[in-house]
């Protein structure tokens, strides 16, 4: 693409600029080829700006940045005021605003917007749709198309994705949300037509400093969408109500326990999954599924709140929820050789471990201990630490605590933290947390329910600034 056509929208003039021409987009200047655009943003680690030199030197043809003190050289040079929001025009511009022709379905809240998405996905494959899933759980099509570090990509991945799906014929997406994403304007210039708010409790506070800019920023997923678009709102806390209170496009309610728009009938869990009916306007879907937990039925009420809205047959909806059977690394069941079942969840805000647990408590599983492994992210929020603690305690017969990402944070000053939380003395602290999750494990025996969180089906570890293999899963196998 041209260079005047991309920069059209950003700038009063475009008279001072050669009209070259723009072969590529880049934000790395290591993958700076001849004829790129590159775009210097300042990110969180590294400044795009140190490196200008590097990529005017592999071949970059024009250059964005928002630092004036940058000077000019020989190629042109975009000066805006935000280079990460000037990223996402200029990535949908090049790219053609491909999310205009696709149904893009976002999905937003602390908790609940992996297994949701995944849900919906289910649905649409089986109703024969054409759709991808991005989130935690990487991009995938029919095939997992790459993986993916970041719950929500950065605005250029998210548009090169876009454009490639499109051109592949297909027609929907089911994105996670994060609010980071929402922060940093990854997701500005993309044409929403369902936006959905699962939950927000204490989570991110490092980064959002406390709940309410944490709820300002998820709000922005509903303050953008198109008046014709649809938000669907969980409104079982006041958040939920406070997000219906800022959308401009229809609305729709669904909740376990309040009154709502969609709600489920005859609702049954139990240790094989749950069951009941799902009524929305004068339709009902019966529902059966292997997901357990009353909080995966909240997450099942909105994606056939979704699938409604898409007016996908009701067959396809009610095969799609069953066939949805498990959730990589959330409440997934192993059963081990001893006798005892190890159950492992991606949780980690203290509302997530106490529904966790609450609900195998309710379940009903005869068993005689319950031990939980768990940690917490260094450089992290650690105003949930103790939370976490606490709810450990109340829960478990013993807690195994060990490491979870300790980053560049002092793995003692995060153990002190979380043990500030256990009035008792029911905990044993591990540095290595394979030794923690073998030894778990290991002294389990029949009818000992082992509950490891944290880290999903994740395979490593951060430690300093190093990802270090770390697998829970591999040990979980080895002792099956």
């Amino acid at each position: 693409m041209m260079l005047h056509k991309i920069i059209k929208p950003l700038v009063e003039t475009i008279n001072n600029f050669p009209n070259v021409n723009i072969k590529n987009i880049k934000l790395n200047s290591k993958e700076v080829q001849q004829g790129d655009l590159f775009v210097a943003v300042n990110g969180n680690i590294f400044d795009g700006n140190n490196f200008i030199d590097e990529a005017i030197e592999l071949g970059a043809s024009a250059i964005i940045t928002s630092n004036r003190k940058v000077q000019k050289r020989s190629i042109p040079h975009i000066f805006v005021h935000d280079a990460r929001k000037t990223l996402s025009k200029v990535a949908s511009s090049f790219y053609g605003d491909p999310s205009k022709e696709l149904k893009v379905i976002g999905i937003t809240g602390t908790n609940g917007k992996t297994t949701t998405a995944s849900l919906i996905y289910s649905i649409l494959k089986s109703a024969k749709v054409k759709v991808a899933q991005i989130g935690t759980l990487g991009i995938k099509g029919e095939k997992k198309i790459q993986s993916n570090p970041l719950t929500t990509p950065d605005a250029l991945t998210l548009q090169k994705t876009f454009s490639y799906l499109l051109k592949n014929n297909f027609t929907h997406v089911v994105m996670e949300v994060s609010s980071h994403s929402l922060s940093q304007n990854r997701v500005d210039n993309i044409d929403f037509d369902i936006a959905l708010f699962t939950n927000l409790t204490s989570d991110h506070l490092d980064y959002h400093k406390d709940i309410e800019s944490y709820f300002r920023v998820k709000s922005i997923l509903f303050e953008m969408l198109r008046s014709d678009a649809i938000a669907i709102v969980n409104n079982s806390e006041i958040f939920g109500k406070r997000i219906i209170r800022k959308c401009k496009s229809h609305h729709i309610t669904y909740s376990a326990k309040n009154k709502s728009d969609i709600i489920f009938n005859n609702l049954k869990i139990n240790m094989d999954g749950l069951k009941g009916r799902i009524s929305i306007s004068d339709k009902n879907y019966k529902v059966k599924s292997r997901l357990i937990g009353d909080f995966n039925s909240e997450n099942i009420l909105a994606a056939v709140a979704c699938a409604h809205f898409l007016k996908i047959e009701t067959d396809k909806i009610e095969k799609g929820i069953e066939k949805c059977s498990n959730i990589p690394g959330r409440m997934e069941i192993f059963k081990m050789e001893n006798g005892a079942k190890v159950i492992i969840d991606y949780a980690h805000t203290p509302d997530a471990y106490e529904k966790v647990l609450f609900n195998i408590k309710e379940l009903n599983l005869n068993f005689k201990n319950l031990y939980v492994l768990f940690g917490t992210g260094g450089d992290r929020d650690k105003s949930k630490r103790k939370k976490m603690g606490s709810i450990v305690e109340t829960f478990a017969t013993h807690a195994f605590i060990v490491p979870d990402n300790p980053r560049t944070e002092d793995q003692v000053a995060i153990f002190k933290d979380i043990k500030s939380g256990f009035k008792k003395n029911n905990y044993t602290f591990f540095d290595d947390r394979d030794l923690g999750v073998k030894t778990v494990i290991g002294n389990s025996k029949e009818r000992d329910v082992v509950v490891i969180f944290g880290k999903g089906r994740e395979n490593y570890q951060i430690i300093g600034k190093e990802k270090v293999y770390q697998s829970d899963l591999d040990i979980i196998k080895s002792y099956q």
